[in-house]
């Protein structure tokens, strides 16, 4: 692998120079705040056709007409889909494979952080329901076509999973995914579902990698969106104590360019052809914990996640 030429300020344009992504496909979840919706413009900006996805309508449709008129002829279609739902995911699924037999690129961004405590349609706890479930679920009815797409394309397509460091407080849980029996904290809860992201990658990776499709997480940094909307002044001072071991991390936030830079690079970039199932941060290979990167672990949580998902 060569050397990486970027770091922490790198920005999806940085990222893209140079690339052609015309005649390839991408999915793009949660498009319609924070990073999503530069993540697809970007990818757009270089000839991919990319499927937004999202919950709102209306949002999702005004996020298309954006990037038309920033990117002009970008192919954008809109799918709206929501994760909180496994009805929504299997007819967003539906749709897009009816519109694309290939795909090449699936980037899974969508996300809640820190809820009060809440379950899906489904039953499921919201965070793990949410942020893992239900793109479990979209990647799984999805993988065909991706399958599709390396084989068409004869070259790899790819996964691209946003996780986070928060993953480093705690593992899985999978005796008690959803708190049935155990009192609710939103900041395990947040942990246990970004772990799973990462987990999911590696299973994704020993499953499909030999069949040309790889798998990657992503940490985007701390970066300024609405994710944090349901933050309290407790809930920032919480996340002070448990990010005492890195000193400055809340301090460097990001911009929304440099924090999506990392999922646009995982999903393009030539160096990391050998890299699947990595953990990715500041567009380079980093390093997740052990509990979310056990084999035994991963294959166990994608048995669980069948069975909650069927």
């Amino acid at each position: 692998m060569q050397a990486n030429r970027f770091g922490p300020e790198t920005t999806t344009d940085d990222v893209l120079s140079g690339v052609d992504l015309a005649g390839r496909v991408a999915v793009v979840t949660g498009v319609t705040s924070g990073m999503g919706g530069e993540i697809a413009r970007a990818l757009a900006s270089v000839g991919a056709v990319v499927v937004l996805t999202a919950r709102d309508g209306n949002a999702l449709v005004a996020v298309a007409d954006g990037i038309r008129e920033r990117v002009p002829g970008a192919r954008v279609h809109a799918v709206q889909m929501d994760l909180t739902d496994l009805s929504s995911v299997r007819a967003a699924a539906g749709e897009v494979r009816a519109g694309h037999e290939e795909i090449h690129l699936l980037v899974n961004n969508a996300g809640v952080m820190y809820t009060p405590f809440g379950r899906t349609r489904d039953g499921f706890e919201l965070q793990f329901g949410t942020n893992h479930l239900g793109h479990f679920l979209l990647t799984t009815l999805l993988l065909p076509a991706l399958g599709a797409g390396a084989a068409g394309a004869r070259a790899a397509s790819r996964v691209v999973t946003v996780s986070s460091d928060a993953h480093k407080a705690c593992g899985v849980d999978l005796v008690d995914p959803h708190f049935e029996r155990t009192d609710y904290d939103k900041f395990v809860a947040y942990a246990r579902s970004k772990s799973a992201n990462v987990l999911m990658t590696v299973e994704v990776e020993r499953r499909f990698g030999d069949r040309g499709v790889h798998a990657f997480a992503v940490h985007p940094g701390v970066v300024a969106t609405k994710l944090a909307r349901y933050m309290t002044r407790e809930d920032v001072a919480e996340m002070k104590r448990l990010s005492a071991g890195t000193p400055g991390l809340l301090k460097n936030v990001k911009s929304i360019p440099a924090g999506a830079a990392t999922a646009v690079w995982a999903a393009t970039a030539r160096e990391l052809g050998g890299a699947g199932g990595s953990y990715l941060a500041d567009c380079g290979i980093g390093r997740a914990e052990e509990h979310a990167t056990d084999p035994a672990v991963a294959q166990a949580l994608w048995e669980l996640s069948e069975r909650c998902t069927a």
